[in-house]
């Protein structure tokens, strides 16, 4: 997939951000989601929200059944006030809130070792248990393949050698990541 202009990588993020701040503001969907141009596309979408340098929320859609205007209001607001791991923003966050976006390219069966860390991205499906890691938490937790093959087992809530199994799938992806740490008074 080709590269995001800068324009379209700071209009993602400007919804993101406003839907951040009318959820935590006035705890209410955004009203306005733009329906043009790159809004338009369908694409798998993670927002990924820090506080203090800190993760503070991470949520998104690997499938993509809806525009991306969508999907990005939804996880953004959905980062800032429902991801279990973390208490809701407040308002005071704001001010050091920074956001990250996370667009993925199509999912592809990979074997384990095609995983290039810093590249891909990892889903892992067995039954009914599903786990996804972005490319960066690999790189970010200074990870190896197998020890990213394991975390990611960990994540679907599955045994860490679970990928090893025959009835294991195993997804890879790569993500065209861009963020924002500027804050924006909210309105």
């Amino acid at each position: 997939m080709p590269s995001l202009s800068e324009a379209d990588q700071k209009a993602i993020l400007e919804l993101a951000r406003q839907a951040v701040v009318e959820a935590v503001c006035r705890n209410r969907r955004l009203a306005q989601i733009p329906t043009g141009g790159i809004f338009t596309t369908k694409r798998g979408a993670f927002v990924t929200l820090h506080v203090h340098k800190r993760l503070h929320g991470c949520i998104g859609v690997i499938d993509a059944r809806e525009p991306l205007g969508e999907s990005i209001a939804h996880c953004a607001m959905s980062a800032a006030l429902h991801d279990p791991r973390f208490s809701p923003l407040r308002p005071e966050d704001l001010a050091t809130l920074e956001i990250e976006v996370s667009l993925l390219s199509p999912l592809e069966p990979i074997r384990p070792e095609q995983i290039e860390i810093g590249k891909h991205g990892l889903l892992i499906e067995q039954s009914f248990c599903r786990g996804l890691l972005l490319p960066q938490v690999a790189v970010e937790h200074h990870l190896e393949r197998e020890r990213f093959l394991t975390e990611t087992c960990y994540k679907a809530g599955l045994p860490g050698d679970a990928w090893k199994a025959p009835d294991t799938r195993l997804y890879g992806f790569t993500c065209e990541v861009f963020a924002d740490p500027t804050f924006h008074e909210p309105q």
